[in-house]
């Protein structure tokens, strides 16, 4: 996909920033399409296709979170958050909620416009979901509910995930069954903030292993693919 076949939804209440930016992605050779709130993104998303969306984080009736995680549940377009918010809190909470990437407010134009096309080139490069990431999925011996960050053994005792392991399991049974690598794992839990969680895959695998297998030295849950990455091999029960 070149920059002139992407379109590119500005979401913004203040027009002095949505609409200078909008120009502004426009003369670098971007489609472009603004809206003040999440009614007005609606009727753009019912008339036209989206590469991906610039979101306003804080905005009045239904705020940017909020869109964004509409838009995972739906239609799973890119999204890069727009944020004067700096605790590593809310900006964690937008990627698990499905962001691809964010910037701070006030924002230099040219790093943008970098990080869109950096974010676009990843979404084109990562294998298609094989499910939606909601509802309940029964596995091995394990129940997980993805609004949840814990695992429910047999005999209910929850095991509590870290940040980085419910991410990666989340990627992991998204892709059931498709061979990930490190570097589309990394991707798949929010490219350059995963070191807020570990910075090895590697490392987060393991855990993860510790917690959901039998005998984590022989896995038959998640399996290491040579040269290739790793794979859920696990058969899944999706229960909702």
């Amino acid at each position: 996909m070149t920059n002139n076949q992407a379109h590119i939804l500005v979401i913004d209440d203040e027009k002095d920033i949505r609409d200078p930016l909008a120009k502004y992605l426009s003369k670098h050779g971007f489609r472009t399409t603004v809206a003040a709130d999440g009614k007005e993104m609606d009727q753009v998303l019912a008339t036209s296709s989206v590469d991906l969306v610039v979101l306003d984080i804080m905005m009045p009736g239904e705020d940017g979170l909020s869109i964004c995680q509409r838009l995972q549940e739906t239609l799973q377009i890119p999204v890069i958050l727009l944020t004067a918010l700096t605790e590593d809190t809310d900006q964690i909470v937008g990627l698990e909620l499905g962001a691809d990437d964010y910037v701070n407010k006030p924002f230099n134009p040219r790093e943008l416009l970098a990080r869109i096309k950096s974010v676009l080139r990843r979404s084109q490069m990562l294998p298609r979901r094989t499910r939606q990431s909601k509802g309940l999925v029964k596995f091995d011996r394990w129940r997980f509910d993805f609004s949840c960050r814990e695992i429910l053994g047999p005999d209910d005792v929850a095991i509590r995930l870290s940040s980085g392991e419910h991410l990666l399991l989340i990627s992991l049974l998204e892709h059931a069954g498709i061979t990930l690598s490190r570097d589309q794992l990394l991707d798949l839990t929010k490219g350059r903030e995963a070191q807020l969680f570990d910075r090895s895959i590697d490392n987060q695998i393991s855990r993860l292993r510790r917690k959901l297998e039998t005998d984590p030295r022989n896995p038959l849950i998640i399996l290491t693919q040579w040269g290739g990455g790793y794979v859920f091999a696990a058969e899944l029960e999706w229960v909702s």
